[in-house]
Protein backbone atom coordinates (compact mmCIF):
# COMPACT_ATOMS: atom_id res chain seq x y z
CA UNK A 1 0.00 0.00 0.00
CA UNK A 2 0.96 3.56 -0.35
CA UNK A 3 0.82 6.35 2.11
CA UNK A 4 -2.01 6.84 4.39
CA UNK A 5 -4.59 8.93 2.76
CA UNK A 6 -7.36 11.80 4.16
CA UNK A 7 -10.87 11.49 2.66
CA UNK A 8 -13.09 13.85 3.95
CA UNK A 9 -15.74 11.85 5.11
CA UNK A 10 -13.52 9.32 6.69
CA UNK A 11 -15.31 9.80 10.15
CA UNK A 12 -18.47 8.55 9.13
CA UNK A 13 -16.64 4.85 7.85
CA UNK A 14 -14.26 4.71 10.79
CA UNK A 15 -16.93 4.96 13.55
CA UNK A 16 -18.89 2.35 11.25
CA UNK A 17 -16.09 -0.20 10.91
CA UNK A 18 -15.23 0.45 14.60
CA UNK A 19 -18.65 -1.51 15.09
CA UNK A 20 -18.22 -5.06 13.94
CA UNK A 21 -21.59 -6.32 15.13
CA UNK A 22 -23.76 -3.86 12.61
CA UNK A 23 -25.65 -5.45 10.49
CA UNK A 24 -24.23 -5.09 6.83
CA UNK A 25 -27.73 -4.18 5.67
CA UNK A 26 -27.53 -0.71 8.21
CA UNK A 27 -24.11 0.31 6.34
CA UNK A 28 -25.28 -0.05 2.17
CA UNK A 29 -26.65 3.42 2.00
CA UNK A 30 -25.89 5.42 -0.95
CA UNK A 31 -22.98 5.78 -2.63
CA UNK A 32 -20.86 6.70 0.50
CA UNK A 33 -21.65 2.68 1.60
CA UNK A 34 -19.64 -0.55 1.09
CA UNK A 35 -19.79 -1.26 -2.29
CA UNK A 36 -21.92 -3.93 -3.16
CA UNK A 37 -21.01 -6.90 -5.32
CA UNK A 38 -22.07 -6.71 -8.80
CA UNK A 39 -24.15 -10.23 -9.86
CA UNK A 40 -23.84 -11.23 -6.39
CA UNK A 41 -27.34 -11.22 -4.67
CA UNK A 42 -27.70 -12.68 -0.87
CA UNK A 43 -29.38 -15.57 -2.22
CA UNK A 44 -26.46 -16.61 -4.33
CA UNK A 45 -24.00 -15.47 -1.84
CA UNK A 46 -25.49 -18.11 0.54
CA UNK A 47 -25.52 -20.60 -2.07
CA UNK A 48 -22.04 -19.98 -2.64
CA UNK A 49 -21.85 -20.41 1.45
CA UNK A 50 -23.89 -23.98 1.26
CA UNK A 51 -21.52 -25.47 -1.83
CA UNK A 52 -18.41 -24.85 0.02
CA UNK A 53 -19.87 -26.10 3.55
CA UNK A 54 -20.64 -29.55 1.39
CA UNK A 55 -17.30 -29.62 0.10
CA UNK A 56 -16.24 -29.25 3.53
CA UNK A 57 -17.52 -31.53 4.77
CA UNK A 58 -16.64 -34.11 2.69
CA UNK A 59 -12.80 -33.07 3.23
CA UNK A 60 -13.61 -34.05 6.85
CA UNK A 61 -15.60 -36.97 6.38
CA UNK A 62 -12.69 -38.57 3.69
CA UNK A 63 -9.94 -37.40 6.49
CA UNK A 64 -11.85 -39.76 9.31
CA UNK A 65 -13.26 -42.76 7.38
CA UNK A 66 -9.84 -44.17 7.69
CA UNK A 67 -9.67 -43.86 11.86
CA UNK A 68 -13.62 -45.21 11.39
CA UNK A 69 -12.08 -49.12 10.33
CA UNK A 70 -8.41 -48.50 11.79
CA UNK A 71 -7.92 -51.44 13.79
CA UNK A 72 -8.79 -53.44 10.26
CA UNK A 73 -5.85 -51.57 8.12
CA UNK A 74 -4.06 -52.53 10.92
CA UNK A 75 -4.99 -56.47 11.14
CA UNK A 76 -4.81 -56.26 6.94
CA UNK A 77 -1.38 -54.70 6.87
CA UNK A 78 0.06 -56.18 10.00
CA UNK A 79 1.39 -52.68 11.45
CA UNK A 80 2.14 -51.46 14.95
CA UNK A 81 0.34 -48.23 16.88
CA UNK A 82 3.45 -46.43 15.71
CA UNK A 83 2.78 -47.07 11.97
CA UNK A 84 -0.88 -46.39 12.06
CA UNK A 85 -0.12 -42.97 13.84
CA UNK A 86 1.96 -42.48 10.44
CA UNK A 87 -1.17 -42.82 8.18
CA UNK A 88 -2.77 -39.52 9.51
CA UNK A 89 0.76 -37.93 9.92
CA UNK A 90 2.26 -37.77 6.65
CA UNK A 91 -1.67 -37.19 5.11
CA UNK A 92 -1.21 -33.79 7.25
CA UNK A 93 2.24 -33.36 6.80
CA UNK A 94 1.52 -32.91 2.90
CA UNK A 95 -1.73 -30.90 3.48
CA UNK A 96 0.84 -28.43 5.65
CA UNK A 97 4.02 -28.80 3.19
CA UNK A 98 1.21 -27.77 0.20
CA UNK A 99 -0.72 -24.93 2.61
CA UNK A 100 1.22 -22.06 1.74
CA UNK A 101 1.79 -22.27 -1.85
CA UNK A 102 -2.23 -22.52 -1.94
CA UNK A 103 -2.53 -19.65 0.11
CA UNK A 104 0.08 -17.82 -2.49
CA UNK A 105 -1.96 -18.58 -5.48
CA UNK A 106 -5.29 -17.93 -3.12
CA UNK A 107 -4.19 -14.50 -3.28
CA UNK A 108 -3.21 -14.04 -6.42
CA UNK A 109 -5.80 -16.04 -8.63
CA UNK A 110 -8.58 -17.16 -9.53
CA UNK A 111 -9.83 -19.70 -6.56
CA UNK A 112 -12.77 -21.55 -7.48
CA UNK A 113 -10.61 -22.89 -10.27
CA UNK A 114 -7.63 -23.88 -7.48
CA UNK A 115 -10.49 -25.50 -5.96
CA UNK A 116 -11.57 -27.53 -8.23
CA UNK A 117 -8.05 -28.81 -9.64
CA UNK A 118 -6.92 -29.82 -5.86
CA UNK A 119 -10.83 -31.50 -5.38
CA UNK A 120 -10.41 -33.37 -8.37
CA UNK A 121 -7.17 -34.67 -8.02
CA UNK A 122 -8.09 -35.62 -4.21
CA UNK A 123 -10.71 -37.55 -5.21
CA UNK A 124 -9.04 -39.57 -7.69
CA UNK A 125 -5.79 -40.93 -5.16
CA UNK A 126 -8.65 -41.80 -2.38
CA UNK A 127 -10.10 -44.05 -5.26
CA UNK A 128 -6.75 -45.19 -6.06
CA UNK A 129 -5.89 -45.64 -2.38
CA UNK A 130 -8.23 -48.46 -1.81
CA UNK A 131 -6.62 -50.95 -3.99
CA UNK A 132 -3.21 -51.15 -2.26
CA UNK A 133 -2.57 -54.85 -1.26
CA UNK A 134 -1.09 -55.97 1.65
CA UNK A 135 2.24 -56.40 0.92
CA UNK A 136 2.62 -52.34 0.06
CA UNK A 137 2.18 -50.37 3.19
CA UNK A 138 4.12 -47.72 2.09
CA UNK A 139 2.26 -46.92 -0.93
CA UNK A 140 -0.81 -46.37 1.40
CA UNK A 141 1.26 -43.91 3.22
CA UNK A 142 2.05 -42.46 -0.31
CA UNK A 143 -1.23 -42.05 -1.87
CA UNK A 144 -2.56 -40.30 1.62
CA UNK A 145 0.09 -37.56 1.39
CA UNK A 146 -1.14 -36.95 -1.79
CA UNK A 147 -4.38 -36.52 -0.46
CA UNK A 148 -3.44 -34.06 0.84
CA UNK A 149 -3.18 -31.74 -2.45
CA UNK A 150 -6.84 -31.41 -2.06
CA UNK A 151 -7.31 -30.02 1.46
CA UNK A 152 -4.47 -28.42 0.90
CA UNK A 153 -5.99 -25.95 -2.35
CA UNK A 154 -9.79 -25.62 -0.31
CA UNK A 155 -8.75 -25.14 3.06
CA UNK A 156 -6.67 -22.01 2.66
CA UNK A 157 -9.06 -20.92 -0.22
CA UNK A 158 -12.73 -21.60 0.69
CA UNK A 159 -12.67 -18.98 4.13
CA UNK A 160 -11.42 -15.94 2.42
CA UNK A 161 -14.09 -16.53 -0.35
CA UNK A 162 -16.74 -15.83 2.52
CA UNK A 163 -14.76 -12.99 3.78
CA UNK A 164 -15.49 -11.64 0.72
CA UNK A 165 -19.27 -12.34 0.48
CA UNK A 166 -19.94 -11.02 4.33
CA UNK A 167 -19.05 -8.94 6.96
CA UNK A 168 -19.48 -8.12 10.54
CA UNK A 169 -22.28 -10.76 12.03
CA UNK A 170 -23.39 -12.34 8.82
CA UNK A 171 -19.67 -13.13 8.29
CA UNK A 172 -19.81 -14.88 11.86
CA UNK A 173 -22.89 -16.36 11.28
CA UNK A 174 -21.59 -17.71 7.49
CA UNK A 175 -18.58 -19.28 9.28
CA UNK A 176 -20.16 -20.72 12.04
CA UNK A 177 -22.55 -22.45 9.45
CA UNK A 178 -19.13 -23.25 7.41
CA UNK A 179 -17.09 -24.69 10.04
CA UNK A 180 -20.44 -26.84 11.29
CA UNK A 181 -18.89 -28.86 8.45
CA UNK A 182 -15.74 -30.70 10.28
CA UNK A 183 -16.71 -32.32 13.65
CA UNK A 184 -20.46 -33.11 10.92
CA UNK A 185 -18.14 -34.10 8.45
CA UNK A 186 -15.34 -36.01 11.30
CA UNK A 187 -18.24 -38.14 12.42
CA UNK A 188 -19.77 -39.11 9.39
CA UNK A 189 -16.19 -40.33 8.20
CA UNK A 190 -16.52 -42.88 11.71
CA UNK A 191 -19.66 -43.55 10.42
CA UNK A 192 -19.37 -44.23 6.81
CA UNK A 193 -16.64 -46.33 7.75
CA UNK A 194 -17.47 -48.73 9.97
CA UNK A 195 -20.77 -48.82 8.52
CA UNK A 196 -19.55 -48.95 4.45
CA UNK A 197 -17.15 -51.66 5.63
CA UNK A 198 -19.58 -53.81 7.98
CA UNK A 199 -22.54 -54.13 4.73
CA UNK A 200 -19.65 -54.64 2.47
CA UNK A 201 -17.68 -56.80 4.41
CA UNK A 202 -14.36 -55.35 3.45
CA UNK A 203 -12.89 -52.40 4.80
CA UNK A 204 -11.66 -51.33 1.16
CA UNK A 205 -15.23 -50.01 0.46
CA UNK A 206 -15.28 -47.83 3.10
CA UNK A 207 -12.69 -45.64 0.80
CA UNK A 208 -14.98 -45.60 -2.13
CA UNK A 209 -17.60 -43.98 -0.76
CA UNK A 210 -16.13 -40.26 -1.00
CA UNK A 211 -14.30 -40.24 -4.52
CA UNK A 212 -17.84 -40.01 -6.34
CA UNK A 213 -19.03 -37.04 -3.50
CA UNK A 214 -15.98 -35.44 -4.96
CA UNK A 215 -17.07 -35.29 -8.46
CA UNK A 216 -19.90 -33.93 -7.50
CA UNK A 217 -18.09 -31.23 -5.45
CA UNK A 218 -16.33 -30.25 -8.54
CA UNK A 219 -19.67 -30.09 -10.48
CA UNK A 220 -21.28 -27.89 -7.78
CA UNK A 221 -18.43 -25.37 -7.61
CA UNK A 222 -17.69 -24.78 -11.54
CA UNK A 223 -21.34 -24.13 -11.86
CA UNK A 224 -22.38 -22.08 -8.67
CA UNK A 225 -19.33 -20.21 -6.94
CA UNK A 226 -18.60 -16.80 -8.24
CA UNK A 227 -15.48 -15.25 -7.52
CA UNK A 228 -15.95 -12.33 -5.02
CA UNK A 229 -13.37 -8.92 -5.48
CA UNK A 230 -11.06 -9.26 -2.38
CA UNK A 231 -11.87 -7.32 0.24
CA UNK A 232 -15.04 -5.36 -1.56
CA UNK A 233 -17.54 -5.58 1.09
CA UNK A 234 -15.23 -3.98 3.63
CA UNK A 235 -14.58 -0.98 1.53
CA UNK A 236 -16.95 2.33 0.43
CA UNK A 237 -16.82 3.19 -3.20
CA UNK A 238 -14.60 5.44 -3.08
CA UNK A 239 -12.00 3.74 -1.22
CA UNK A 240 -8.81 2.92 -3.31
CA UNK A 241 -8.40 -0.91 -4.81
CA UNK A 242 -6.42 -3.32 -2.84
CA UNK A 243 -3.34 -4.67 -4.41
CA UNK A 244 -1.33 -7.42 -3.33
CA UNK A 245 1.56 -6.95 -1.86
CA UNK A 246 5.33 -9.36 -2.14
CA UNK A 247 5.14 -12.76 -0.41
CA UNK A 248 7.86 -11.37 1.89
CA UNK A 249 6.01 -8.34 2.98
CA UNK A 250 2.90 -10.50 3.67
CA UNK A 251 5.06 -12.75 5.75
CA UNK A 252 6.58 -10.05 7.43
CA UNK A 253 3.30 -8.57 8.41
CA UNK A 254 2.04 -11.20 9.62
CA UNK A 255 4.67 -12.26 12.30
CA UNK A 256 4.27 -8.50 13.97
CA UNK A 257 0.78 -9.23 14.12
CA UNK A 258 0.54 -10.94 18.11
CA UNK A 259 -3.09 -11.64 17.70
CA UNK A 260 -2.81 -13.76 14.29
CA UNK A 261 0.38 -15.41 16.15
CA UNK A 262 -1.22 -16.03 19.41
CA UNK A 263 -4.31 -17.41 17.93
CA UNK A 264 -2.49 -19.49 15.43
CA UNK A 265 -0.68 -20.77 18.78
CA UNK A 266 -4.05 -21.68 20.89
CA UNK A 267 -5.39 -23.06 17.27
CA UNK A 268 -2.40 -25.89 17.55
CA UNK A 269 -3.03 -26.67 20.63
CA UNK A 270 -6.55 -27.42 19.17
CA UNK A 271 -5.69 -29.62 16.13
CA UNK A 272 -2.76 -31.15 18.70
CA UNK A 273 -6.11 -32.29 20.87
CA UNK A 274 -8.65 -33.04 18.55
CA UNK A 275 -6.27 -34.76 15.55
CA UNK A 276 -5.08 -37.31 18.87
CA UNK A 277 -8.89 -37.83 19.64
CA UNK A 278 -9.64 -38.69 16.02
CA UNK A 279 -7.20 -41.25 15.35
CA UNK A 280 -7.06 -42.76 18.30
CA UNK A 281 -10.67 -42.89 20.47
CA UNK A 282 -12.18 -45.20 18.66
CA UNK A 283 -9.36 -47.62 19.20
CA UNK A 284 -8.66 -46.70 22.84
CA UNK A 285 -12.73 -47.01 23.56
CA UNK A 286 -12.78 -50.49 21.78
CA UNK A 287 -9.29 -51.53 24.04
CA UNK A 288 -11.52 -50.02 27.43
CA UNK A 289 -14.27 -52.57 26.43
CA UNK A 290 -12.27 -55.65 26.00
CA UNK A 291 -10.26 -54.61 29.22
CA UNK A 292 -13.74 -54.77 31.09
CA UNK A 293 -15.00 -57.33 29.39
CA UNK A 294 -17.78 -56.18 27.39
CA UNK A 295 -16.40 -57.20 23.90
CA UNK A 296 -13.59 -59.73 22.51
CA UNK A 297 -10.67 -58.91 21.65
CA UNK A 298 -8.99 -58.13 17.63
CA UNK A 299 -7.22 -61.03 16.97
CA UNK A 300 -4.99 -61.40 13.61
CA UNK A 301 -7.39 -62.46 11.03
CA UNK A 302 -10.38 -61.41 12.52
CA UNK A 303 -12.75 -58.43 11.56
CA UNK A 304 -12.51 -55.83 14.04
CA UNK A 305 -16.28 -55.29 14.87
CA UNK A 306 -16.95 -52.55 17.52
CA UNK A 307 -19.53 -49.93 17.79
CA UNK A 308 -17.16 -47.47 19.23
CA UNK A 309 -16.64 -45.78 15.63
CA UNK A 310 -19.66 -45.52 14.98
CA UNK A 311 -21.12 -44.03 18.60
CA UNK A 312 -17.96 -41.47 18.69
CA UNK A 313 -18.44 -40.36 15.18
CA UNK A 314 -22.51 -39.44 16.72
CA UNK A 315 -20.88 -37.80 19.53
CA UNK A 316 -18.62 -35.99 17.40
CA UNK A 317 -21.24 -35.05 15.31
CA UNK A 318 -23.67 -34.20 18.04
CA UNK A 319 -20.49 -32.12 19.95
CA UNK A 320 -19.40 -29.96 16.90
CA UNK A 321 -23.16 -28.56 16.36
CA UNK A 322 -23.55 -27.86 19.70
CA UNK A 323 -19.81 -26.43 20.50
CA UNK A 324 -19.80 -24.51 17.07
CA UNK A 325 -23.38 -23.11 17.67
CA UNK A 326 -22.77 -21.97 21.34
CA UNK A 327 -19.40 -20.77 20.55
CA UNK A 328 -20.14 -18.26 18.45
CA UNK A 329 -22.99 -17.61 20.14
CA UNK A 330 -21.48 -16.96 23.23
CA UNK A 331 -19.14 -14.59 21.37
CA UNK A 332 -21.53 -12.41 19.70
CA UNK A 333 -23.51 -11.76 22.99
CA UNK A 334 -20.02 -11.11 24.81
CA UNK A 335 -18.53 -9.00 22.12
CA UNK A 336 -21.55 -6.36 22.95
CA UNK A 337 -19.99 -5.37 26.20
CA UNK A 338 -16.57 -6.77 26.15
CA UNK A 339 -14.39 -6.41 22.89
CA UNK A 340 -12.05 -9.29 23.85
CA UNK A 341 -14.80 -11.78 24.03
CA UNK A 342 -13.48 -13.91 20.77
CA UNK A 343 -10.23 -14.38 22.47
CA UNK A 344 -11.79 -15.41 25.58
CA UNK A 345 -13.97 -17.61 24.61
CA UNK A 346 -11.35 -19.37 22.36
CA UNK A 347 -9.99 -19.84 26.01
CA UNK A 348 -11.92 -21.05 28.12
CA UNK A 349 -13.50 -23.99 26.16
CA UNK A 350 -9.73 -24.59 25.91
CA UNK A 351 -9.02 -24.62 29.08
CA UNK A 352 -12.18 -26.11 30.10
CA UNK A 353 -12.00 -29.16 27.98
CA UNK A 354 -8.78 -30.48 29.62
CA UNK A 355 -9.86 -32.29 32.67
CA UNK A 356 -12.81 -33.43 31.17
CA UNK A 357 -10.89 -35.12 29.01
CA UNK A 358 -8.77 -35.83 31.21
CA UNK A 359 -11.55 -37.73 33.68
CA UNK A 360 -12.45 -39.56 30.51
CA UNK A 361 -9.48 -41.25 30.17
CA UNK A 362 -9.12 -41.84 33.79
CA UNK A 363 -12.89 -43.39 33.88
CA UNK A 364 -12.12 -45.83 30.77
CA UNK A 365 -10.93 -48.36 33.34
CA UNK A 366 -14.75 -48.95 35.31
CA UNK A 367 -16.78 -47.06 33.10
CA UNK A 368 -17.09 -46.98 29.80
CA UNK A 369 -20.77 -44.98 30.06
CA UNK A 370 -18.38 -42.23 32.53
CA UNK A 371 -15.97 -42.39 29.70
CA UNK A 372 -18.56 -40.95 26.87
CA UNK A 373 -20.05 -38.65 29.08
CA UNK A 374 -16.88 -36.75 29.84
CA UNK A 375 -15.67 -36.98 26.15
CA UNK A 376 -18.79 -35.10 24.84
CA UNK A 377 -18.23 -32.22 27.35
CA UNK A 378 -14.91 -32.08 26.62
CA UNK A 379 -15.30 -32.45 22.27
CA UNK A 380 -18.12 -29.62 23.13
CA UNK A 381 -16.08 -27.24 24.76
CA UNK A 382 -12.90 -27.92 22.66
CA UNK A 383 -15.39 -27.46 19.77
CA UNK A 384 -16.48 -23.41 20.80
CA UNK A 385 -12.68 -22.61 18.92
CA UNK A 386 -13.76 -23.54 15.05
CA UNK A 387 -15.51 -20.86 13.69
CA UNK A 388 -14.13 -18.01 16.34
CA UNK A 389 -10.59 -18.67 15.69
CA UNK A 390 -11.55 -18.07 12.02
CA UNK A 391 -13.22 -14.84 12.48
CA UNK A 392 -10.38 -13.37 14.23
CA UNK A 393 -8.15 -14.26 11.59
CA UNK A 394 -10.33 -12.97 8.92
CA UNK A 395 -10.72 -9.35 10.92
CA UNK A 396 -6.84 -9.04 11.72
CA UNK A 397 -5.36 -9.39 8.65
CA UNK A 398 -6.08 -7.27 5.63
CA UNK A 399 -7.99 -9.27 2.69
CA UNK A 400 -5.01 -9.09 0.17
CA UNK A 401 -3.12 -11.86 2.57
CA UNK A 402 -5.77 -13.69 4.13
CA UNK A 403 -5.18 -16.73 1.91
CA UNK A 404 -1.38 -16.72 3.43
CA UNK A 405 -2.66 -16.39 6.44
CA UNK A 406 -5.07 -18.99 6.43
CA UNK A 407 -1.97 -21.21 4.87
CA UNK A 408 0.38 -20.25 7.25
CA UNK A 409 -1.98 -20.69 10.28
CA UNK A 410 -2.40 -24.18 8.53
CA UNK A 411 1.20 -25.28 8.75
CA UNK A 412 1.87 -23.71 12.33
CA UNK A 413 -1.57 -25.80 13.64
CA UNK A 414 -0.60 -28.86 11.74
CA UNK A 415 3.19 -29.02 12.04
CA UNK A 416 2.98 -28.53 16.10
CA UNK A 417 -0.44 -30.16 16.38
CA UNK A 418 -2.24 -32.96 14.41
CA UNK A 419 0.99 -33.85 11.91
CA UNK A 420 2.65 -35.40 14.56
CA UNK A 421 0.10 -36.21 17.71
CA UNK A 422 -1.26 -38.97 16.30
CA UNK A 423 2.31 -40.41 15.88
CA UNK A 424 3.86 -39.07 18.74
CA UNK A 425 0.55 -40.94 20.57
CA UNK A 426 1.36 -44.43 19.06
CA UNK A 427 5.16 -44.55 19.71
CA UNK A 428 4.51 -43.26 23.16
CA UNK A 429 2.20 -46.22 23.58
CA UNK A 430 4.71 -48.67 21.73
CA UNK A 431 7.39 -47.40 24.57
CA UNK A 432 5.14 -47.68 27.48
CA UNK A 433 4.59 -51.51 26.11
CA UNK A 434 8.38 -52.37 25.52
CA UNK A 435 9.65 -54.42 28.06
CA UNK A 436 6.22 -55.38 29.47
CA UNK A 437 4.54 -58.90 28.82
CA UNK A 438 1.99 -58.41 25.88
CA UNK A 439 -1.38 -58.42 27.03
CA UNK A 440 -4.63 -56.62 26.60
CA UNK A 441 -4.26 -55.01 29.32
CA UNK A 442 -0.82 -53.07 28.54
CA UNK A 443 -2.02 -52.39 24.92
CA UNK A 444 -5.03 -50.04 27.49
CA UNK A 445 -2.83 -48.93 29.71
CA UNK A 446 -0.28 -47.64 27.44
CA UNK A 447 -2.30 -45.81 24.87
CA UNK A 448 -4.13 -44.50 28.34
CA UNK A 449 -1.30 -42.90 29.75
CA UNK A 450 0.04 -41.34 26.03
CA UNK A 451 -3.47 -39.98 25.75
CA UNK A 452 -3.84 -37.66 28.83
CA UNK A 453 -0.47 -35.63 27.23
CA UNK A 454 -3.61 -34.10 25.19
CA UNK A 455 -4.73 -32.29 28.49
CA UNK A 456 -1.25 -30.94 29.15
CA UNK A 457 -1.14 -29.47 25.69
CA UNK A 458 -4.96 -28.02 26.02
CA UNK A 459 -4.36 -25.79 29.22
CA UNK A 460 -1.19 -24.16 26.83
CA UNK A 461 -3.83 -23.79 24.23
CA UNK A 462 -5.51 -21.69 26.55
CA UNK A 463 -2.82 -19.42 27.68
CA UNK A 464 -2.15 -18.58 24.13
CA UNK A 465 -5.43 -17.54 23.66
CA UNK A 466 -5.45 -15.54 27.33
CA UNK A 467 -2.21 -13.87 25.51
CA UNK A 468 -4.17 -12.84 22.38
CA UNK A 469 -6.94 -11.21 24.25
CA UNK A 470 -4.35 -8.38 25.13
CA UNK A 471 -3.80 -7.65 21.66
CA UNK A 472 -6.49 -8.32 19.39
CA UNK A 473 -8.38 -4.73 19.68
CA UNK A 474 -5.68 -2.93 18.56
CA UNK A 475 -4.93 -5.45 15.64
CA UNK A 476 -8.12 -5.06 14.88
CA UNK A 477 -8.55 -1.51 14.19
CA UNK A 478 -4.95 -1.87 12.54
CA UNK A 479 -6.42 -4.45 9.22
CA UNK A 480 -9.64 -1.73 9.27
CA UNK A 481 -7.48 1.55 8.92
CA UNK A 482 -4.83 -0.52 6.26
CA UNK A 483 -8.50 -1.71 4.09
CA UNK A 484 -9.46 1.96 3.97
CA UNK A 485 -6.40 3.13 2.89
CA UNK A 486 -5.93 5.26 6.31
CA UNK A 487 -2.53 3.26 7.44
CA UNK A 488 0.64 1.47 5.79
CA UNK A 489 1.82 -1.75 7.29
CA UNK A 490 4.26 -0.65 9.64
CA UNK A 491 3.21 2.94 11.08
CA UNK A 492 5.61 5.03 13.32
CA UNK A 493 3.73 5.89 16.55
CA UNK A 494 3.48 9.27 15.80
CA UNK A 495 2.15 9.31 12.66
CA UNK A 496 -1.34 11.00 12.53
CA UNK A 497 -4.67 9.97 10.84
CA UNK A 498 -7.74 11.60 10.22
CA UNK A 499 -10.66 9.93 12.87
CA UNK A 500 -13.97 10.97 13.63
CA UNK A 501 -14.15 13.62 16.95
CA UNK A 502 -17.11 15.65 18.61
CA UNK A 503 -18.61 15.39 14.68
CA UNK A 504 -16.08 16.72 12.66
CA UNK A 505 -12.62 15.18 11.57
CA UNK A 506 -9.82 15.19 13.01
CA UNK A 507 -6.20 13.75 12.96
CA UNK A 508 -4.66 12.14 15.66
CA UNK A 509 -1.97 9.84 16.43
CA UNK A 510 -2.00 5.98 15.42
CA UNK A 511 -0.94 5.06 18.61
CA UNK A 512 -4.03 6.54 20.37
CA UNK A 513 -5.89 4.54 17.79
CA UNK A 514 -4.20 1.33 18.29
CA UNK A 515 -5.09 1.34 22.11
Amino acid sequence: MSGPREPADAAPFLSQADDPGEPPAQQERGAGGPRRLPGLSAPRSVLIVAVLCYVNLLNYMDRFTVAGVLPDIEQFFGIGDSSSGLIQTVFISSYMILAPVFGYLGDRYNRKYIMCGGIAFWSLVTLGSSFIPKERFWLLLLTRGLVGVGEASYSTIAPTLIADLFVADQRSRMLSIFYFAIPVGSGLGYIAGSKVKDVAEDWHWALRVTPGLGAVAVLLLFLVVREPPRGAVERRSDDPPLSPTSWWADLRALGRNPSFVLSSLGFTAVAFVTGSLALWAPAFLLRSRVVLGETPPCLPGDSCSSSDSLIFGVITCLTGVLGVASGVEISRRLRRSNPRADPLVCAAGLLGSAPFLFLALACAPSSIVATYVFIFIGETLLSMNWAIVADILLYVVIPTRRSTAEAFQIVLSHLLGDAGSPYLIGLISDRLRRGRPPSFLSQFRALQFSLMLCAFVGALGGAAFLGTAIFIEGDRKRAQLHVQGLLRDAPSPDERIVVPQRGRSTKVPVSSVLI
